[in-house]
């Protein structure tokens, strides 16, 4: 689940950066953003999705090393890890109770324009002052990229049949990253369906150690797919799952939004509910924001002891729930 946790991540890097159309050639040379995507994912402690770094982060989600990760597991390691990578700046929402809430997650993705007259103001009085100075029609926040990981549960032992339609439909929304799941005691990442059929890919494969040569380049082909994606019937997962969406600009997810509401919520039995405001009885939404520590994301967390010593949901984020 960790290596399929970084398949998602990696395809919303690669969308976030190259675009949804990109495709990998071998012995082509690929663009420099591609080179530093992958240096994201080395397997080294320093490197800022290792599986090291994904490994003992979850220490703070009740995962010891080497114990299996689930699905939401995974989502929450991603969320925290992604607070410490500035140069890809992801907004990482992983929803709750099943439930996606669009006015938390344009709180989170709006970002206010600085300027170096309002540089010491609060976002909330530069907000202010450029619609008094510029009018509101002339101000408009940036976006910043959204990765949206639902995690969802759909039925006890099995997968419930009623929810199979809505889980094929996510696939063919254009801000899919796909699925992640299995069946018991395999974790697969899953791209695609052909008729009542999964496509996944596989992550049970060793693979030569890679690291960055002395050109700065990382030899890809291990990164790539070796053999052909597999499939299996949809009725064989396990219902454990998280789908995965990339919303690059607000419109995006607002399209989104709109694909929802006509496609999954239009069923008797959802498989998750899509809510305008933030439900009253839940406690305040707080975007997390990066721990005040003057060591990068990958020291701060180089040892469970120092995940230990401390309280990582007081200290570390601001929980939404």
């Amino acid at each position: 689940m960790l290596r399929c946790g970084q398949m998602m991540l990696a395809q919303a890097l690669i969308c976030r950066h190259l675009g949804r159309d990109w495709n990998w050639e071998k012995q082509k040379e690929q663009p420099k953003e591609y080179q530093r995507i992958l240096q994201c994912f080395l397997d080294r402690k320093d490197c800022c999705y290792s599986i090291h770094q994904m490994a003992q982060m979850g220490v703070g989600e009740g995962k010891s090393i080497g114990e299996w990760f689930g699905p939401n597991t995974v989502a929450q390691v991603l969320k925290k890890l992604a607070l410490f990578d500035e140069w890809n700046s992801l907004a990482v929402y992983v929803s709750m109770d099943n439930t996606v809430v669009i006015e938390d997650i344009k709180k989170m993705c709006r970002v206010l324009p600085f300027s170096a007259d309002t540089a010491g103001e609060s976002p909330h009085d530069s907000f202010i002052t450029s619609n008094q100075s510029k009018g509101t029609s002339a101000f408009c926040p940036a976006w910043k990229p959204l990765l949206l990981i639902v995690p969802l549960r759909l039925g006890i032992n099995q997968i419930n049949p009623v929810y199979v339609d809505a889980f094929k439909e996510c696939f063919k929304m254009p801000q899919s990253l796909g699925a992640l799941g299995g069946k018991p005691n395999n974790a697969y990442y899953f791209i695609g369906f052909l008729g009542d059929e999964l496509i996944f890919l596989d992550p049970h494969t060793t693979q030569t150690f890679v690291d960055t040569e002395e050109n700065g380049m990382v030899d890809d082909q291990t990164f790539h797919c070796l053999q052909s994606p597999q499939q299996m019937n949809i009725l064989n997962l396990d219902p454990s799952v998280a789908l995965g969406f990339f919303c690059k600009e607000e419109k995006d997810f607002d399209n989104w939004c709109s694909l929802v509401q006509k496609e999954i919520l239009k069923e008797n039995l959802r498989m998750f509910e899509l809510v305008q405001k933030h439900p009253p009885h839940w406690p305040p939404f707080v975007p997390p924001t990066k721990p005040e520590v003057t060591t990068t994301g990958a020291e701060f967390i180089d040892s469970t002891e120092q995940l230990e010593d401390f309280d990582l949901e007081e200290d570390f984020e601001i929980l939404s729930v």
